[in-house]
């Protein structure tokens, strides 16, 4: 966890009061259901309004096949899907911004590919670029106790590439046990001189915290390209590309507030880290229906600020976290140094897991639930988790620009009187 950041108090949720209600106010399905509380936002995100009508727009006005005909409709679904590219770019911070109208993407230019969302998205990279340089005797190091999907894929790359008599080592990424953040130190002594690849996350989808990419391309130097999981931080916080310094950013559209089913890509394609990105085989029909939910999504997220939504699911997380290091049954994952209200350390990017030392996680799931919260209870996809093992599972309350203060001290309320 990351030393020295400002802690965060209860004014910084008083501040954020009125922006909150008017941003709360913009999702049907939150307001329309006030009896729920939906805190399972790190697995799927609820929709404003504007993404919404953004869809049913385009679906009862322009719904076409994108680069297929010359019609009207046709050339609008094909801008659209070229504009989202470009804006796309430009929400991650891209200095490499492609004119407007954007033309076909250039060689050596960095790039926006839509996928279905973040597993099938790192799958891609992992397929049809990885496999495509990758000569034997060469190392990648991959995370082992991340998201499994950014786990599986690197997998899949080594076994293709030994089917083709390439072998490949794979390598872990080093872990803090105390904190769950990659140990940087210990990282430095795992690159050498075959180390060809990194992939990484951006925010752990179980503890909640920034893993330090910067601290990665230290250690690595400035050549291996680094492929990074960002599903739980675009949209969530504030991303930029230009400060990241990495080769790929994936993630998910479902979980920056648009539809599901769409997601992207963006690609790097520096020449001096390996050759230009470009997915394989026939590409067919994009979801333009999830496209054009995903242009509004980021023009949502831009006018509400994502660094308004950051602030606010950090303290949601902090004020949690505090409630809940005093009741003695329940144990918090990741870096217990930044449990205290008052802590100096990173804080929670607006994700927390805990533990019921007597109640199994997916009975305590099913009591919330009676309770009115929707939450997470289970190993969470978490590489190396014993899905069958009831001592592994553990609850995730994950929280969104539309979750209130009164939601999460509710959840303290019920959660203190099963402690």
């Amino acid at each position: 966890m990351t030393e020295g950041e400002p802690t965060i108090t209860s004014d910084e949720l008083k501040n954020l009061a009125a922006w909150h209600q008017g941003v709360r106010d913009q999702f049907p399905i939150v307001t329309g259901h006030p009896e729920l509380a939906y805190l399972d936002s790190a697995a799927t995100a609820q929709k404003p309004r504007a993404v919404l009508d953004a869809v049913h727009t385009y679906l009862t006005t322009a719904n076409a096949n994108a680069g297929r005909g010359t019609y009207p409709w046709a050339n609008r679904t094909t801008a659209l899907v070229e504009r989202t590219r470009r804006r796309v770019k430009e929400f991650l911070g891209d200095p490499d911004l492609d004119p407007d109208p954007a033309p076909a993407p250039a060689p050596g230019r960095s790039a926006v590919h839509f996928v279905g969302g973040t597993t099938e998205g790192l799958r891609t990279v992992a397929r049809d670029w990885l496999t495509t340089h990758l000569t034997d005797g060469d190392e990648i190091l991959v995370p082992y106790a991340d998201h499994q999907a950014n786990l599986l894929p690197w997998l899949e790359a080594q076994r293709l590439l030994a089917e083709r008599g390439v072998g490949v080592r794979v390598r872990g990424l080093p872990y803090q046990a105390e904190s769950g953040d990659y140990d940087h130190r210990a990282l430095a002594g795992a690159v050498g001189p075959r180390t060809r690849f990194v992939a990484a996350t951006h925010v752990h989808h179980v503890y909640g915290g920034d893993m330090n990419v910067h601290r990665i391309r230290a250690a690595v130097g400035p050549e291996v390209p680094i492929c990074l999981d960002a599903a739980q931080s675009v949209g969530h916080l504030p991303v930029s590309v230009a400060e990241l310094d990495v080769d790929f950013v994936v993630f998910s559209g479902h979980k920056a507030l648009a539809l599901p089913g769409t997601g992207a890509v963006w690609a790097r394609n520096d020449p001096a880290r390996g050759p230009e990105f470009r997915p394989g085989g026939w590409q067919g029909t994009p979801n333009t229906a999830g496209i054009a939910s995903l242009e509004a999504a980021l023009d949502w997220l831009d006018t509400a600020g994502t660094d308004r939504i950051a602030r606010w699911g950090t303290a949601l997380a902090a004020r949690l976290t505090d409630g809940l290091r005093h009741l003695a049954p329940y144990e918090i994952l990741g870096c217990q140094a930044s449990l205290a209200a008052g802590s100096p350390v990173q804080r929670r990017h607006g994700i927390v897991t805990f533990r019921h030392r007597d109640i199994p996680s997916d009975d305590l799931g099913f009591i919330l639930f009676g309770h009115g919260f929707m939450v997470r209870a289970d190993s969470l996809c978490q590489a190396g988790a014993d899905e069958t093992d009831p001592k592994r599972g553990s609850v995730r309350v994950s929280v969104h620009a539309y979750t209130t203060v009164e939601e999460i001290d509710r959840l303290l309320s019920v959660l203190t009187s099963l402690a």
